[in-house]
């Protein structure tokens, strides 16, 4: 079955940097464009950065670019995201995200989240 599961969330002060990682499994990694979310407190969740299936192409939330950068090796089957010029408003749980699609249907599946705090 599908599982993504992510790790590297905890504190950081503002202006720090932390890097979060997804390692996937249950499906041709390497075959799927990802995304990573986020979602704070009393928020909805929001799309954070998301990446082509080869790397080629990448997009940002424009409340993150340049300040986030998201990566993969599809060899490891893990995507990351590298968080640098961290501020408090980038507190929140993120999450991975994989959109699979067959000839008849289309899943998405989350991960179950790392928390990222960002506070002095």
């Amino acid at each position: 079955q599908v599982q993504l599961v992510e790790s590297g969330g905890g504190l950081a002060q503002p202006g720090g940097s932390l890097s979060l990682s997804c390692a996937a499994s249950g499906f041709t990694f390497s075959s799927y464009p990802m995304s990573w979310y986020r979602q704070a407190p009393g928020k909805e969740r929001e799309l954070v950065a998301s990446i082509t299936s080869t790397g080629s192409s990448t997009l940002y939330a424009r409340s993150v670019k340049g300040r986030f950068t998201i990566s993969r090796d599809n060899a490891k089957n893990t995507v990351y995201l590298q968080m640098n010029s961290l501020k408090p408003e980038d507190t929140a749980r993120y999450y991975c995200y994989a959109r699979l699609t067959t000839d008849v249907s289309t899943t998405g599946y989350w991960g179950q989240g790392t928390q990222v705090t960002v506070s002095s």
